[in-house]
């Protein structure tokens, strides 16, 4: 059953004439009574103030309500805008404060093929649609005449991308200005930096508002983290059309880009110029590797399993393998991740840190030890010939945990399964 419903009425011509205000005041009347059980959230969508007077050019709004009427839209909550995104855009953030997710969509029939449209650009596979034809001939000539679309074409599509891009782009940025950390051990032959949660548009609490990483699972759509990561390309100085992410495994395979890519992967390097790479990270270590004399990057995703499987070596040694690097020259950032004194482990898993050093591990006794993935990495790095000096795991904001500063960073242990996604990333300036 829907928790909300959505009636279309976008493209309705009022006028005073009382046999067109019997018409609403019947159909609004039957929505709201077949679905009064199940539903939470009624809402109408139009192109200006169906209470208004003034004709505007939609070709709507030109009825003056009798009272039956009044009292009925007091039960809906109306959106108007001249715009088909900004319209939905909000009833989509009125919809995610309520936390729902089933959505019946009554639409005149004409209007059926390009409200989904813009509906599988708005929304992600959390939310179900159902939709209902709210047809024409109960609505005498309410509607504008025109003629059902049956399909949209590679060009319409593209023009709805392209006003939903220019939308989004108007929006303010929420949470404060975008914030690059970087690292003074890289030099400037690279871009590179972490990013924090301020500076983008997303605006769900646990996405809020730098998201860089839409999943289906998520309430985050693509577009949404297409103008986090522009807003950030455009800070950072790289190009956002040549920019890769890690497809998480939580392994330690390493695509080397020329190469045929993996499936997944928790590692990326290049020596290409201007093309960017980036892991992901909310908890899990986001690392960056750089060597400055054969001018090659590389990028590292480390959850604690990663991190036993040694990840972060994996990736030094194709960088080595691919371009000839020395381990003295390879610098090795981690970014901001869950520290020890947020991240446990079930006693029987957090052996093999205590195993791989004992000071990866607090209340190593308890059935829950604390876990070090930060220490563990260095440990391994610096077993694997990278120099103690070269490695950054501190300072900088880099050390902060990532669960204890809800304000500053995304965090899986604190935010539960909708969490939001921060990267590291890195790139040789062309």
């Amino acid at each position: 059953m829907a928790e909300a419903v959505l009636v279309d009425l976008f493209g309705l011509k009022l006028n005073s004439q009382k046999n067109h205000q019997q018409t609403l005041l019947k159909a609004l009347n039957a929505v709201r009574y077949h679905h009064a059980a199940s539903a939470k959230f009624f809402c109408i969508m139009c192109c200006g103030n169906i209470n208004s007077e003034k004709d505007d050019e939609c070709g709507n709004c030109e009825l003056e309500t009798n009272n039956g009427l009044s009292f009925l839209l007091r039960e809906f909550e109306t959106f108007s805008n001249s715009s088909i995104v900004a319209t939905l855009y909000t009833i989509k953030q009125k919809i995610d404060e309520k936390n729902l997710s089933r959505i019946k969509v009554i639409v005149p029939v004409y209007r059926k093929t390009l409200m989904k449209a813009f509906i599988d650009q708005l929304f992600t596979d959390v939310y179900s649609f159902e939709f209902e034809d709210l047809q024409m001939t109960l609505w005498g000539g309410l509607w504008k005449q025109s003629n059902e679309i049956n399909m949209i074409t590679a060009q319409e599509l593209e023009e709805i991308q392209n006003e939903i891009k220019t939308y989004l782009r108007s929006l303010p940025p929420l949470k404060g200005e975008l914030t690059i950390i970087t690292s003074p051990l890289i030099p400037d032959i690279f871009i590179h930096g972490f990013t924090t949660r301020a500076g983008g548009i997303s605006y769900l609490p646990t996405l809020s508002s730098l998201n860089l990483f839409s999943s289906s699972k998520r309430r985050d759509p693509k577009p949404v983290v297409q103008e986090n990561l522009r807003r950030l390309a455009s800070a950072a100085g790289f190009n956002a059309e040549k920019f890769y992410r890690i497809k998480t495994d939580h392994a330690n395979d390493v695509w080397i880009m020329g190469r045929r890519e993996p499936e997944s992967y928790d590692g990326i390097t290049t020596n290409q110029r201007g093309v960017t790479i980036a892991a992901l990270g909310a908890d899990c270590i986001p690392m960056v590797f750089a060597d400055p004399v054969k001018k090659a990057c590389g990028v590292a995703h480390a959850g604690w399993k990663g991190t036993l499987l040694g990840v972060a070596m994996a990736t030094v040694n194709a960088m080595i393998a691919e371009y000839g690097c020395s381990l003295e020259d390879i610098i090795v950032v981690l970014g901001p991740s869950v520290g020890p004194c947020c991240f446990t482990l079930p006693r029987e898993s957090a052996k093999a840190f205590h195993n791989l050093d004992p000071k990866c591990v607090r209340l190593f006794d308890s059935p829950d030890p604390y876990i070090d993935i930060r220490k563990a990495t260095r440990v391994l790095l610096e077993r694997g010939g990278i120099l103690p000096q070269n490695i950054q795991d501190q300072n900088q904001d880099l050390d902060l945990c990532t669960s204890c500063y809800p304000n500053k960073f995304f965090s899986h242990v604190r935010d539960g399964l909708s969490f939001g996604t921060q990267i590291g990333f890195i790139s040789v300036r062309e």
